[in-house]
């Protein structure tokens, strides 16, 4: 059994929003609830995967298949957010490319 089968389906999908880039403000939004029930959907994420941080997390998705992680943990019926397309101008960076920065920062 891997670690992300013991996920509940939120929790996979907060962390495939992770993944994407999208911070807990946003991921509220997408699933119509609070930052506060985010954060705990995080903790629990964190203790079942054995990560300290988002960066730890949006490794391990991207490591373990990416945009294809939460099919691949049996819970295909579940969709990313695909009507969040990134911060506005000004606000930041892009999700992937921020992540693809991290990634390079963490690989050394």
């Amino acid at each position: 059994m891997q670690p992300r089968d013991r996920l509940s389906a939120k929790e996979v999908q907060v962390a495939t929003l992770v993944w994407q880039g999208l911070t807990n403000k946003d991921i509220a939004a997408v699933l119509r609830t609070s930052e506060q029930v985010v954060k705990n959907y995080l903790r629990t994420t964190f203790d079942k995967l054995g990560v300290w941080t988002r960066l730890e997390l949006a490794l391990y998705v991207a490591g373990h298949g990416g945009a294809s992680w939460h099919a691949q943990s049996g819970r295909a019926g579940i969709a990313p957010a695909p009507e969040w397309e990134g911060p506005a101008a000004g606000e930041g960076v892009a999700p992937k490319e921020g992540l693809a920065k991290a990634a390079a920062a963490a690989a050394g």
